[in-house]
Parts: C-alpha cells; sequence; structure tokens
C-alpha cells in the first residue's frame, strides 16, 4: 500500500473507446482544467469490454505506470465509472491517486458550492460516493487476519467509520429538508402573486449564466469552464409593459450526471421542475450540439421536467457564419427556438419578443361587473387573474378590468363581460 499525497496536480488523463455514445475525450480535458488539475499527457486505448480488476487491461496498467515516472504525475484521471475495487487496484498498481470521471465532477462542485444549501447538497453527494469506497486510502488500518495474535482493528474500525458517515448523511438529509422547505414557500408565494416561473436549463457552458445576466442585470460570475456557477440564483424580469416573469439560473448538466448529484440536488433541480417553462440553452457553435441536447433532456426526464414546455434557445451565434438572429416557429405560429448571442446581445429582443408570445398566448383582458351578493366570484378573481383596474359603485358592486387565463374563464359563467381590445 501507499501514503496517498496531499496534492495532484499533474494529471494524467485516460480514455478508453468502448462504445459509441460514451464520454468526450475533450471533456475530460475541460473537466481536469475545471478541477484544477494540469494534464501532462492522455493514454488513450481501446478495449472490448472493461477490464473487471483495473478495467484497463493489465498491459495498460505498465504503461500507465512508465508514463507516471516518465511525466512525474501525482495523480490519473478516468473518462470513466470506476467499481471502488478498481479504484483500489489501480492505487496499489500505480502509487498515485486514481480518480474516476464522477468523483472528478464531484470534487469541482464542491470548489464551486457558495451557499449554504449548496455546500450541503454537495457534502452529500460526497458522503455517498465515499459510501461505497471507504477502504481505499486508508492504508494506517489493518486487516483482519486468520490465526491467534494475528486478528486487528481494521474491519472494527471501518464499521465505525461507516457508521459516523451514515449519522453524518442523516443530519445533512434533516437540514437540506429545512431548506427544501424553504424554497416550497417561497414558491408558493411566487405562485399566489401570479409571476410564471421561467427556469434556465442547459448543458454546461452553454452560457446560461451570460443570458441571465443580460436579461436581469445581475452580476453572478461566469467563466469559459465548465460548472462555472452552480448555486441557483432567482430574479424578477420585466418583458412587456409591467408583465414580470421570475428566471431562475440553475446548475449545469452533462453526460452521465453523477447519480449521487441528481440526487442530492434534487431541491434545487426543482426550480426547473415546477417552473411553466425552461429556456433550454443550447450552445449553436458546439460540434456536438444534438447530442448534447438529448443529455439535456435525459436529466430533465430524470427530474420529472420533460414534460414541461421548452423554448429551446441558441447561444453563441457570433461564433456562427452566415447566421443572423432570429425566431422559429412551429406549424401552430408558436415560437420553439430563438437564435441569439448573449455575449453581444444580438437577438435578445427577439427572446423577449418570444416570451411575451408564449405567456400571452392563452390570455384574454376583459372587462365586467359583479354586484354586491358576487364577492365570491370577485375574490376568485383575485386568486386567478391580474387584476388591471377596480372602480366600485354606490349599491356595492364592482366594475373590473382583468387579464385572465382562458381556461379560467368559467369563473365568469354567470357574469356578463366584454373582451378589452
Amino acid at each position: 500500500m501507499f501514503d496517498r499525497p496531499e496534492t495532484g496536480e499533474r494529471a494524467i488523463l485516460v480514455h478508453l473507446t468502448l462504445h459509441t455514445g460514451q464520454e468526450d475525450l475533450l471533456e475530460l480535458k475541460e473537466l481536469a482544467k475545471s478541477a484544477g488539475a494540469d494534464p501532462v499527457y492522455t493514454l488513450i486505448g481501446g478495449h472490448r469490454s472493461p477490464d473487471p480488476r483495473y478495467f484497463i487491461g493489465s498491459g495498460k496498467v505498465e504503461e500507465l505506470k512508465a508514463e507516471i515516472h516518465t511525466h512525474e504525475a501525482d495523480i490519473v484521471l478516468f473518462n470513466h465509472s470506476l467499481s471502488p475495487s478498481q479504484e483500489r487496484n489501480l492505487e496499489q498498481a500505480l502509487e498515485v491517486r486514481v480518480v474516476d470521471r464522477n468523483g472528478l465532477i464531484l470534487d469541482i462542485f464542491a470548489q464551486r458550492a457558495r451557499t449554504f444549501e449548496g455546500k450541503l447538497q454537495v457534502e452529500l453527494a460526497q458522503l455517498r460516493h465515499l459510501s461505497t469506497r471507504l477502504v481505499r486510502g486508508w492504508t494506517h488500518l489493518e486487516r483482519q487476519k486468520g490465526g491467534i495474535g494475528m486478528r486487528g482493528p481494521g474491519e472494527t474500525q471501518l464499521e465505525t467509520d461507516r457508521r459516523l458517515l451514515g449519522m453524518r448523511i442523516k443530519l445533512i438529509q434533516q437540514r437540506l429538508k429545512k431548506v427544501e422547505k424553504q424554497r416550497h414557500q417561497g414558491r408558493n408565494k411566487r405562485t399566489k402573486a401570479k409571476v410564471p416561473a421561467v427556469s434556465l436549463v442547459g448543458y454546461t457552458n452553454a452560457g446560461k449564466s451570460t443570458l441571465f445576466n443580460k436579461l436581469t442585470g445581475a452580476s453572478i460570475y461566469t467563466a469559459n469552464q465548465l460548472f462555472a456557477t452552480l448555486d441557483p440564483t432567482l430574479r424578477q424580469c420585466e418583458i412587456e409593459n409591467g408583465s414580470e416573469i421570475i428566471l431562475a439560473d440553475t446548475v449545469g448538466f452533462i453526460r452521465h450526471l453523477p447519480h449521487e448529484l441528481v440526487s442530492a440536488f434534487r431541491s434545487t433541480l426543482q426550480e426547473a421542475s415546477e417552473a411553466k417553462l425552461l429556456l433550454h440553452i443550447i450552445d449553436a457553435n458546439a460540434r456536438d450540439r444534438d447530442d448534447t441536447i438529448f443529455q439535456v433532456n435525459q436529466v430533465l426526464k430524470e427530474i420529472d421536467a420533460d414534460d414541461i414546455n421548452q423554448l429551446q434557445v441558441f447561444n453563441k451565434i457570433d461564433l456562427l457564419e452566415n447566421i443572423s438572429p432570429h425566431i422559429d416557429y412551429d406549424d401552430n405560429d408558436k415560437p420553439v427556438r430563438v437564435w441569439l448571442s448573449a455575449q453581444t446581445g444580438a437577438g435578445l429582443e427577439l427572446l423577449y419578443q418570444a416570451l411575451v408570445e408564449l405567456f400571452s398566448s392563452n390570455k384574454v383582458k376583459i372587462k365586467c361587473y359583479l354586484s354586491a351578493t358576487q364577492a365570491g366570484i370577485r375574490a376568485k378573481l383575485f386568486n386567478f387573474a391580474k387584476i388591471i383596474n377596480e372602480e366600485s359603485d354606490d349599491y356595492g358592486g364592482w366594475c373590473l378590468s382583468i387579464e385572465i387565463d382562458k381556461k379560467h374563464l368559467g369563473l365568469l359563467k354567470s357574469v356578463e363581460y366584454e373582451e378589452i381590445k
């Protein structure tokens, strides 16, 4: 066994071609840089199926060991998910730290978390990941051996560690429940205020935060790196003559987002699952654009947000040739796609136009009169409609000008009203 180094910045990347639709090598390099590593060499190979002991074959292990010495690397990053035993066997053979794709993403999330909730969610994901890998790295613990006088305390210590780990996970889950309750209360207030919520979703580094800043005037951190922002941000945004929406910037998605993260960030991602509309931000210049769209939709399906209406926003058109800002409509003249550049601001007015069309298509402005005996209907209108103007008469009645969704017109079935143009 070996003593694990405290730091590990000089990294060797390992990528095997196993099947189609797997992780991308360029993405691994971006992940490594985002985590603060310095990739000094990339080991590439092909394999019909992963080796059960090392994931890579024994020949590749020897090749990898030689490259570690040549480049004086102190960490190996795999572009694949490794089993706990594979990580442990590789570390024993290579005598450097080995981190798989999931562990690398968790490390980046740990660096990016800023809020109390974000830190709790990352810690919960890390502990769940660690719970299956508790043995690795514990070189100071002895394993039990057969024979009198040969039994060590190792297994007892590991059982204690597992118990403490379980207690910590339970404590974090309790704290997150309180935070989730506060989030739920906030969503209820926004629902009562009749302000629709719109969530920005998309593949990491697609430009969500840049667009969010342009639309809301916020100043959240942006950078050309994966998972530049992690904690969700909510801001009000006016789209037309006093009409407002709540914009929520959510964490970026990635291929095969670790299940531990999806589970831990479920309360945060709920901002997307309970939104009225999803702005699916897409890097129009990405070479694997269609695949990233598919990956985002897969995560949305996992958090039960795949049935929410989407407006696709093709960003970064300033990097494309012969593409100008425009809106694509479906057969029902409904906006389905907006082409723009958040960086230059070109096409932002078209996004506002599309949002207005989407949120006003099902609403109608009407003028109605309610008698004093119809106070109950008036109360319901205050709950389900936007009151533009209200005047009372000498008989205790009310004349109201309102904006209401067509599906709620049934509230006025016993009331005379006329549409306002």
